[in-house]
């Protein structure tokens, strides 16, 4: 009965932060329609089939999770990238508006990441 009682309770506990965090986690985007746009586009051409966010989709292509804020990185960088592709990721020969919309979509989920530095 005890063992019962605990996994209903870890259940309950387990729903209620699932529901807390799916909805907090979307409401910046839905607040910024660039972003929102961004997604979409992500969405689109089927990013997550080669990258990841969030530690979730492809393996051919990096991570894109916190790609904004990586040193050497950042939205040059990836709007440089979106522009020419590279030999492993084609020229999807993307708008400028869509370009600067799949920044923007990036930029929220930077904002959303935790990450863990070494510090030397």
């Amino acid at each position: 009965m005890k063992k019962l009682l605990i996994f209903i309770t870890l259940f309950v506990i387990f729903i209620l932060y699932s529901a807390i965090v799916y909805t907090s986690g979307t409401q910046g985007v839905a607040a910024n329609e660039k972003a929102t746009e961004g997604k979409l586009i992500f969405q689109k051409y089927n990013c997550t089939a080669c990258h990841q966010l969030y530690g979730l989709g492809g393996y051919l292509g990096t991570d894109l999770t916190s790609l904004i804020s990586q040193h050497g990185k950042g939205e040059l960088y990836a709007k440089a990238i979106l522009k020419t592709g590279t030999p492993r990721m084609p020229d999807f020969h993307l708008k400028d508006e869509e370009i600067d919309a799949l920044i923007e979509f990036l930029k929220y989920v930077d904002t959303t990441t935790i990450t863990y530095k070494n510090k030397i």
